[in-house]
């Protein structure tokens, strides 16, 4: 019995040390791994490999493309990418659908987590274990689209503002770099981040057409396209103050006209309530007596 212990201890420990063998943490590295990385022009495949070990890198593009799939399905065609950078965020498209399938593997572990503790039937199970992880999936991407939505609400609301100061600064000599430049370091909101950002583009060696196209491409707010459309012309016309003092007054009309259409809005809402309130209790006054005549004429 211990002569045949003996032999399986040892045989378990020669296995043990084949597979630990085959583990990169327990090889020795070879000669040619260690002078790899200082020959010119070689590539450490088994170097990226290591460095995709950690779970973004790896887990992040299987992510991005369940998350984009299920977002399509749901009607949201437009890329995640293109609103994390609508609204300036730190995060890359990566990052936010990692957070979102990690948030939604979460509920479902939660979801059956309860389920086995508390005795509920098959079919409210099934609903949960699929609605669960569902909600919190579009839950997280409602909070972005509604983030990107306030920020085009603010680009909507400031743009007037901002064009006449530009209209203003154009009409006193200065140039659009420089018209551009004082707005975004003098005035703080939505549309001098987006100027920052432009002027940043513009550092890199971007014309100042294309970065402002950008702009109006990434915001997707029609008075922004107006704008970028007269600021464009800055090469054709030496009138451009004139021209865009016109395209904030048109901004402005149009902004008004946007408030009133809310206000009036508003005040529909309001009768709503005081119509249900009103027409119950009369169809019940109106019911009464018409109850009482059918009951007479059947009797």
């Amino acid at each position: 019995m211990t002569r045949t212990l003996v032999v399986a201890g040892f045989m378990a420990w020669i296995g043990l040390s084949l597979v630990l063998a085959r583990l990169p943490f327990f090889q020795q590295p070879s000669l040619l791994r260690r002078l790899r990385p200082y020959t010119p022009g070689a590539t450490n495949k088994r170097a990226r490999i290591a460095d995709a070990r950690s779970f973004r890198d790896v887990v992040g593009p299987l992510s991005q493309s369940i998350g984009t799939r299920i977002a399509k399905v749901f009607g949201v065609h437009e890329e995640v990418r293109i609103r994390l950078e609508r609204v300036h965020a730190i995060e890359t498209s990566s990052e936010f659908r990692v957070r979102q399938v990690a948030w939604s593997l979460g509920a479902l572990i939660f979801v059956v987590g309860v389920s086995a503790t508390v005795g509920l039937p098959v079919l409210l199970i099934l609903l949960l274990l699929l609605g669960a992880p569902l909600l919190v999936f579009l839950m997280i991407e409602q909070q972005l689209a509604n983030r990107s939505d306030r920020w085009q609400s603010r680009l909507n609301l400031e743009l007037p503002v901002v064009a006449e100061q530009m209209a203003m600064l154009l009409t006193a000599g200065f140039s659009l770099g420089g018209a551009l430049g004082r707005l975004s370091s003098r005035t703080q909101g939505a549309v001098a981040t987006d100027l920052r950002r432009v002027l940043v583009r513009v550092r890199q060696g971007i014309p100042e057409s294309e970065a402002l196209t950008e702009w109006a491409t990434l915001a997707k707010v029609p008075s922004v396209d107006r704008l970028v459309a007269v600021l464009r012309l800055h090469n054709e016309t030496s009138d451009l103050g004139r021209l865009v003092a016109n395209e904030a007054r048109v901004t402005r009309e149009e902004s008004h006209r946007e408030l009133l259409e809310a206000v009036e809005k508003q005040d529909q809402m309001v009768w709503i309530p005081v119509t249900v309130a009103a027409l119950i209790p009369g169809c019940i006054f109106l019911g009464i007596p018409f109850y009482n005549a059918l009951s007479a004429f059947s009797s």
